[in-house]
């Protein structure tokens, strides 16, 4: 199915204002203005905010919070199936974390330049994934170590290994 051919839904809209609530609960409750549903065939599985600095976690972004509920409730590794709808384009971070739970699609309101106009800039990260290692700000350098590829190694023959 291409992105054209996707109709969005009242339930849709609906998840979508879900999130947006979340947001701005969130934002009274000193936490950022992000938040995320996760649904499961029109069954809200998860929905999660922004705690980074309730909590002191960088990582604890609306969609990671999300995953990680989603994940628990549900016993899986996997969101398989879902459908996210988060109050803005996903960052680096998170979209990466949706791709690797599996969901199914994506729908955001807010934009990155959305984010952009409220200092929530993602652009240098953007900037600096494109960049070889050895260029980020942040060095990044290859440490060559015969052990490290040890742990490679014994995943490649184990036999009962759950992949992911």
């Amino acid at each position: 199915m291409t992105k054209k051919e996707i109709e969005i839904t009242p339930q849709d809209l609906r998840f979508m204002e879900m999130a947006a609530e979340l947001a701005e609960e969130n934002v009274k409750r000193g936490g950022g203005p992000f938040g995320a549903v996760i649904v499961r065939d029109g069954e809200v599985i998860a929905t999660g905010s922004n705690s980074v600095t309730l909590t002191n976690d960088p990582t604890a972004h609306a969609e990671v919070n999300a995953i990680r509920a989603a994940c628990a409730k549900e016993n899986s590794f996997t969101l398989k199936g879902c459908t996210v709808y988060s109050s803005c384009e996903p960052c680096p971070m998170c979209l990466s974390a949706l791709y690797w739970a599996g969901v199914s699609r994506i729908f955001y309101g807010n934009t990155q330049d959305d984010a952009d106009k409220i200092n929530f800039s993602d652009k240098f990260i953007y900037d600096e994934l494109a960049r070889r290692p050895e260029e980020r700000a942040l060095p990044s350098i290859h440490l060559k170590n015969k052990r490290t590829i040890k742990a490679f190694e014994m995943w490649a023959d184990k036999e009962d290994k759950i992949e992911y």
